[in-house]
């Protein structure tokens, strides 16, 4: 949580003076607006990856969990900012921010909470898995609207409800056969949305002007939202890595394995229409791209690379003879 919000800090800063010096004109809140939505980190693309470069489970759990939460928190941020936007604010009112915040963040965590009880209770009584699988669907399709109707985080309160259904006995209110068949919906329905997420943005890609500008400040982002990463990633880990269980290699995977994807593409798009918008969508693209080609593609040899420095580190070294 606290990850998210310095990154959106960095990354705002940064890229505001970054534009003014390439005489691109923003305010300062739409800087945060792209820091919020640019800061949530997507794993699902490097976690095949990372099971095959054989990296502890304690890694792939913590890159797995700062995602859930950092999704929910990015996107409370997002909507907290965008709301001060709306209501005709160019400046940042962190009064009016910070009770939207905590009204979109509690009232999400707190919503999330109960209705993760309601749809354990449900399930428990129910032993047929195509039910349940369309029970799951219903309390997310229905709940994340009528949250986002009332002004609270239906994001963050999905999160909390999947992780209640999925980790509060979970055996109690799903047989093996049905934890499966919701695993697998969950999992195609994640793969389809991300694919139509990128088509969209592929037609809408085409609609916006790419100026020199542009380009040279997304170039120039790239580097922030690395740096911002490093930061939050390793500040933690060098104060209090030994309460976090995280090692220096351990935070390299996460530094670098922290990709950028389907949510801040979506977020983007649903900024208000104007010039910015288009400069931020161009921006956003760039870093998503580089994340997903880059970061993506590289990132197994620098898991294995890794684990292949751990092992050997591990390894008593030979005596020297006398």
């Amino acid at each position: 949580m606290f990850g998210v919000i310095v990154s959106t800090a960095i990354i705002a800063t940064l890229f505001y003076y970054t534009a003014h010096l390439l005489h691109v004109e923003i305010s300062f809140i739409y800087c945060l607006l792209f820091g919020a939505l640019i800061s949530p980190t997507d794993p699902i693309a490097v976690l095949g990856i990372l099971t095959k470069a054989n990296v502890p489970k304690k890694t792939e759990i913590t890159i797995i969990g700062e995602s859930l939460f950092n999704d929910g928190v990015g996107v409370v941020l997002f909507i907290a900012l965008l709301e001060l936007v709306k209501s005709g604010s160019t400046t940042f009112d962190f009064s009016a921010f910070g009770l939207l915040f905590l009204q979109e963040a509690l009232g999400g965590i707190l919503v999330g909470l109960v209705f993760g009880y309601l749809l354990h209770a449900l399930l428990r009584t129910i032993d047929h898995y195509e039910t349940e699988v369309l029970l799951t669907l219903a309390f997310v399709m229905g709940g994340y609207s009528l949250f986002n109707y009332v002004h609270i985080s239906g994001a963050l309160a999905m999160v909390v409800m999947g992780l209640m259904v999925g980790n509060f006995k979970r055996k109690v209110a799903l047989s093996d056969t049905s934890q499966e068949y919701v695993n697998k919906f969950w999992e195609l329905v994640d793969v389809v949305l991300n694919a139509v997420l990128f088509i969209l943005i592929s037609f809408v890609i085409l609609l916006v002007e790419f100026k020199t500008e542009y380009l040279i400040l997304g170039a120039i982002t790239i580097f922030t939202v690395l740096l911002s990463r490093l930061i939050v990633v390793y500040v933690p880990q060098k104060l209090i890595g030994r309460f976090l269980n995280m090692d220096s290699k351990a935070a390299k995977i996460i530094w670098w394995g922290g990709l950028r994807g389907g949510l801040s593409l979506a977020l983007v798009l649903s900024l208000p229409a104007s010039e910015t918008k288009d400069m931020l969508l161009v921006v956003t693209y760039l870093v998503v791209v580089f994340s997903i080609l880059i970061q993506g593609l590289s990132i197994g040899r620098v898991a294995k690379n890794v684990m292949k420095d751990k092992q050997t580190s591990s390894q008593p070294s030979p005596k020297k003879r006398e």
